[in-house]
């Protein structure tokens, strides 16, 4: 046993997203999400949107991994392991099911009625992403999601919808998923129809804008329903570190990390930070703000959190500038780390460093909402008859990287809690397959839709429910 301690109540537990895990896209009066237009994909293919629902076509959002019927089963899991916290995402369009509807669908909202009840039963505290890659289908193809200043409203009254239904159910709250993630991925993360080989970045930037005003709204009306909620931001967070000592790399550096860090800097300071004026004046770039804008931006975050899977280098000499496989955002690859079957580098160490650069930059409480090994796992019986999956890959890697979060709370580190993503097989966000599994529970579906959907434990539910009962101090330095 070491001698690492965590923080008393320090939030334990696992990450997913409604779109990855939900299913039941049709049921319950659920309507159609940009998820739910999106293919299969490959380990090399990313999918493909589709403008309508194809027959013949799999589309693996739409039962993913069935949660919607099996939410019994799966927190009854979560809850063995000694979750203290469960993050999970409402699907907007199962309570707008266009998004723009006036009146919400009352048996989306009893759907997450029952799951918040689940939860409470064992005494999980749940941590509620309001937008999850899956805009409203209607309000991208309508209005070009976020490209649209009047999503703002429609997100208000999703936002005061679920904020005072579930007032009382709810304490933590995060606005958008990655938000920075929209400068790559604009559909999936921000609804805009455009193709991005398109869209200008004038429009971009505009959108981001528009999302960034929605979320310190949010923020706005969830203190004045309950002054109790605490509500994050949430970004990708990739630190960038210079190829090569030369001064031209660690500018570029800079550079990269302030293209994802002015996110986080109008989250939590309230105000677009000046260097932009630069990047949107050599772009080209004119933010329209509408009256109002400035005062509503000042309605900063309680807390910072990320997803952390992964660092990057940057470097200024074009013959070196080439990007490697990684994340939503992919950088230089560094010629001192190993790497992930998906190509992701991995960085124990750079989940300190971050840890304390955001900390030191923000001095907010921040919390680990995303951390997590993608990997092929192999589903065996064990000689009792039991089904596992030996994935001490797994075990290692996250023993590796929560090591270094004890050293960033020794450092100083105002640390809420870390949620694995994927606590529990889901889809891939970037391919759709169900073959990259981060889990300690081992679902039985494949890429193409087959399986049984049977739950079995991986040996890293064991370890894991270990390291939550001692606070950390079975982690191995």
């Amino acid at each position: 046993m070491s001698n690492i301690k965590f923080p008393e109540n320090f939030l334990w537990g696992g990450a997913t997203a409604a779109n990855q895990f939900e299913g039941g896209y049709r049921e319950g009066g659920k309507g159609l999400s940009t998820a739910d237009v999106m293919t299969g994909g490959t380990h090399t293919t990313a999918r493909r949107i589709t403008p309508e629902l194809e027959v013949g076509i799999y589309y693996p959002s739409h039962k993913a991994i069935d949660f919607y019927h099996r939410y019994k089963e799966d927190i009854e899991l979560f809850a063995e392991m000694g979750f203290k916290t469960f993050r999970l995402s409402i699907a907007w369009s199962r309570i707008f099911p266009n998004g723009d509807d006036k009146e919400p669908n009352e048996k989306g909202l009893e759907f997450y009625d029952k799951v918040f009840d689940e939860l409470a039963k064992y005494g999980i505290e749940p941590l509620v992403t309001l937008s999850h890659y899956e805009t409203p289908l209607h309000l991208a193809k309508e209005y070009d999601g976020w490209v649209d200043r009047r999503v703002i409203g429609f997100f208000e009254n999703y936002v005061r919808t679920v904020f005072t239904r579930y007032k009382d159910k709810v304490k933590y709250w995060l606005t958008f998923n990655e938000i920075n993630s929209a400068l790559h991925f604009p559909l999936m993360s921000a609804g805009i129809w455009t193709p991005k080989e398109k869209l200008s970045k004038q429009d971009l930037y505009q959108a981001m804008h528009h999302e960034l005003v929605a979320s310190a709204l949010a923020v706005k009306i969830g203190h004045e329903i309950n002054p109790e909620f605490k509500i994050g931001c949430m970004i990708l967070g990739v630190p960038n570190y210079p190829l090569t000592p030369m001064p031209s790399d660690v500018l570029k550096a800079m550079e990269q990390d302030r293209g994802n860090l002015f996110f986080a800097d109008i989250h939590a300071r309230g105000e677009y930070p000046k260097y932009m004026n630069r990047y949107f004046k050599e772009n080209n770039i004119e933010i329209k703000f509408e009256e109002g804008d400035k005062e509503i931006l000042k309605n900063t975050v309680d807390f910072i959190s990320f997803s952390y899977y992964m660092s990057s280098c940057a470097t200024a000499d074009p013959e070196k500038n080439k990007a490697g496989e990684g994340n939503l955002i992919a950088g230089v690859p560094n010629p001192y780390l190993k790497a992930s079957d998906w190509g992701w580098q991995i960085d124990p160490e750079g989940l300190r460093y971050i840890l304390n650069f955001f900390y030191d930059r923000y001095q907010k409480p921040l919390f680990i909402v995303e951390n997590g090994l993608g990997a092929v796992d192999e589903l065996i019986t064990d000689e009792n008859g039991n089904k596992t999956v030996n994935d001490d890959y797994r075990i290692n890697y996250l023993n590796d990287h929560l090591v270094q979060v004890a050293e960033a709370i020794e450092d100083g580190v105002e640390l809420m809690g870390y949620t694995t993503w994927g606590c529990i097989d889901l889809v891939s966000a970037s391919t759709a397959e169900l073959r990259k599994r981060y889990g300690f529970i081992y679902v039985d579906r494949n890429d193409d839709g087959t399986g049984t959907l049977e739950r079995y434990k991986k040996k890293s539910f064991d370890w894991y429910k270990e390291v939550i009962a001692t606070n950390g101090g079975s982690l191995k330095k």
